[in-house]
């Protein structure tokens, strides 16, 4: 089959694309087989391009929309997945910003426990005992009670944690960049992380043009 066999893709998976929404469902043969036109291969190049944008999940479901003739909706997924970009943007941002400030902080009794610190940052506390059971907090022990007490620096840490965990990095990789701020040793050693994060959001906001104009494509094909 020459569309599977432009992407690289197996027959099998073109069927499923059509079978899921992905496509437009094909017109069959006396004989039952389907009939792939010009306008699948529209709709193939603009799923497989939005995929690289937008995850297959959201690309998924922005095909379908069009596919059933909901294209607001398929649009309004777009939007979200912009807005979801420039979150990220803004939180590598603050994590740049944080880490241009960054000094040693006292180890100075703290008052903060685990509650009203999740609380702040819109996470469970269960995310919190995670962390420290992945190394990337140490908070003291309050001697009485056993209560968990992070101190500024401790509270600074869950921060640059919380704020890697949304660019989407893994507890692994997030261990040693805490250690690096927890010893405060500059922000060099974070910088090729820096790059690494700056460089996957430039690719992902380059492939969602790519995909913007493939769907553009595509939906001028679907017009009578």
């Amino acid at each position: 089959m020459d569309l599977a066999r432009e992407h690289g893709l197996s027959t099998q998976a073109i069927r499923n694309y059509e079978d899921a929404g992905i496509l437009p469902a094909a017109e069959r043969t006396g004989h039952g087989y389907r009939t792939y036109t010009p306008l699948h291969a529209h709709a193939l190049r603009a799923f497989l391009a939005l995929v690289a944008g937008h995850g297959h999940q959201t690309a998924t479901s922005i095909m379908q929309a069009v596919n059933r003739g909901a294209t607001e909706d398929a649009l309004r997924l777009i939007d979200e997945s912009h807005g979801q970009l420039l979150d990220d943007r803004r939180t590598l941002q603050a994590v740049e910003a944080a880490l241009r400030d960054l000094a040693p902080v006292p180890q100075e009794r703290g008052d903060t426990f685990i509650g009203p610190l999740a609380k702040r940052l819109g996470i469970r506390p269960a995310t919190l005992r995670k962390w420290e059971n992945a190394g990337l907090i140490r908070p003291r022990r309050d001697p009485q009670t056993g209560y968990r007490i992070y101190s500024a620096a401790d509270v600074r840490d869950v921060r640059l944690a919380h704020q890697l965990r949304r660019g989407g990095y893994l507890l692994e990789r997030i261990a040693p960049l805490i250690a690096q701020v927890r010893s405060a040793g500059g922000v060099a050693p974070l910088e090729s992380t820096l790059r690494d994060w700056q460089a996957r959001l430039s690719a992902r906001g380059r492939a969602m043009l790519k995909g913007a104009a493939d769907l553009d494509a595509y939906l001028r094909a679907r017009e009578p």
